[in-house]
This record gives structure tokens, C-alpha cells and sequence, in this order.
């Protein structure tokens, strides 16, 4: 891991950008974070539309952690931001927006198209940046996961003994090979569905929250669409981390 840039915001978070390979990531600490008091960690998922897009968004979530003590990291998607392109997910991407332009169904071929492959791809990424920010001093444990692709988030769940809890957004298209995947799942959930998403399919949701197999597990379902997540859902999934990692 090789930093390449770092800033101070005014509540006093570290935000530095790095590379791990190829791969850019950029990680946040609280000023509490220190080799004699390291903090746990939330990896922060986000969907394949590139971090400096992203960044706004990501920095506040961030933020948030860091008040609540925890350290936060995200890293660039296979194919997304500055990375090189990926034929197979802009095929599958442009196969995505012409079904929804012409508004048609959207089959279970470009769903496997679009999905499957990243997260073939993007899970070991997560876990070598998991094995390089795990190896700061300045962080320690437990590790959570909040956000992004879903189905990404129920892999890393499945393969990785590291993380002990996740908050999922299900706002995002699920491969029915997945829903196989949920059932192994056995950490605690917090999920997140907005009821009126014009982009997802919410009795498919609904299904995957049946099937994982988590003891705990919590579905917040609010009114309105993809965008129109409340505030109060942001301050119930830091309560769900601050519950889990400290």
C-alpha cells in the first residue's frame, strides 16, 4: 500500500488517498486513531460509477464513522474511475440501459452479465486491501462492510471471517445464483430497502432478505425511491456498526 496524497478536515479526519497495485483506495481515520489505540474498520462499498464521482458521498459516510471512532476505506471498482476499461461490464451496462430505456424487463442474462463478473473480480481486491489496512497500526478490529453492490457485499460476507457485521443497501440487481450465496450468510445484517425504487425489484429484495441466513438480521424499509433514502436510516445504520464493532 503507497500513499499518494493526504488531507485534514476540520473535524479532524485524515483522509488519505493510496494505491495498492493498480488499484486507487482512499482511507479515513478519526483522530483517535493511533498505534496505541487503534480503531476498528468499516469498508465502504459504493456502486461502479467511479470514486471522484462517488467522493462526496463517500467523505460524509466517512465522517460519520469517524464520530462514532471508527477508521473507513473504499477502493475503486474493476473497470470504474481512472482503471482500465472492462468490454464485458460496458457491454453489459449499455445492455442495462437499453431494457430500461425502452422499458422492458430485465432478464436474469444481463443481470449475470453485469454482476457475476464483478464480483468475481472485485472480493479478492477487497480482501488485499483488507490485508494491507489491517496491517496499520492505527487500525485493528472487528471490520465492517456498508454499502455498494449488494451481491459484492453477500460474497465478502460468505468468504471472509474478517468482517463480523454488514449494513447492504438493496437497491441494486441480484443474479438468482445469489440468493444460494445469502444462505450461507451467517453475520449480522442491517438492510436498508427503499420501498417505491424505481430501479429495483422489491419483491426480490424482500426475497433475498428472507434468505439470508443471519440470526440477526433488520430490514428498514422507508417510502420513496433510489435516492430518497431519510437521514434517520443513515443515524439507524451507525447505531447497527457502533452496536457490532466496539
Amino acid at each position: 500500500m503507497h500513499f499518494t496524497s493526504e488531507r485534514r478536515h476540520d473535524d479532524g479526519v485524515l483522509e488519505r488517498e493510496f494505491t495498492l497495485g493498480e488499484i486507487p483506495g482512499i482511507l479515513w481515520t478519526p483522530e483517535s486513531a493511533s498505534t496505541s489505540a487503534p480503531v476498528p474498520l468499516i469498508l465502504l462499498g459504493h456502486p461502479p460509477l467511479g470514486l471522484r464521482k462517488m467522493h462526496p458521498r463517500l467523505v460524509g459516510r466517512a465522517r460519520r464513522a469517524a464520530a462514532d471512532g471508527f477508521a473507513a476505506a473504499t477502493i475503486e471498482l474493476p473497470g470504474s474511475g481512472d482503471r482500465p476499461r472492462w468490454a464485458a461490464a460496458e457491454q453489459a451496462r449499455a445492455d442495462l440501459r437499453r431494457a430500461m430505456e425502452a422499458g422492458e424487463p430485465v432478464g436474469d442474462e444481463i443481470i449475470d452479465a453485469l454482476i457475476l463478473p464483478l464480483v468475481e473480480k472485485s472480493v479478492p481486491e477487497w480482501q488485499a486491501a483488507l490485508d494491507a489496512l489491517l496491517a496499520l497500526p492505527e487500525i485493528g478490529g472487528p471490520v465492517g462492510y456498508s454499502g455498494g453492490v449488494i451481491s459484492v457485499g453477500i460474497r465478502l460476507a460468505v468468504v471472509e471471517p474478517r468482517i463480523v457485521a454488514a449494513g447492504f443497501f438493496a437497491g441494486s440487481f441480484v443474479p438468482r445464483a445469489m440468493f444460494e450465496e445469502a444462505r450461507r450468510v451467517t453475520i449480522p445484517l442491517h438492510v436498508l430497502l427503499q420501498w417505491d425504487d424505481e430501479g429495483n425489484d422489491r419483491q426480490a429484495a424482500l426475497d433475498l432478505f428472507d434468505a439470508f441466513g443471519s440470526k440477526e438480521k433488520t430490514l428498514h424499509a422507508n417510502m420513496g425511491g433510489h435516492t430518497g433514502v431519510p437521514q434517520f436510516a443513515g443515524e439507524d445504520a451507525a447505531g447497527f456498526f457502533a452496536r457490532h464493532l466496539r
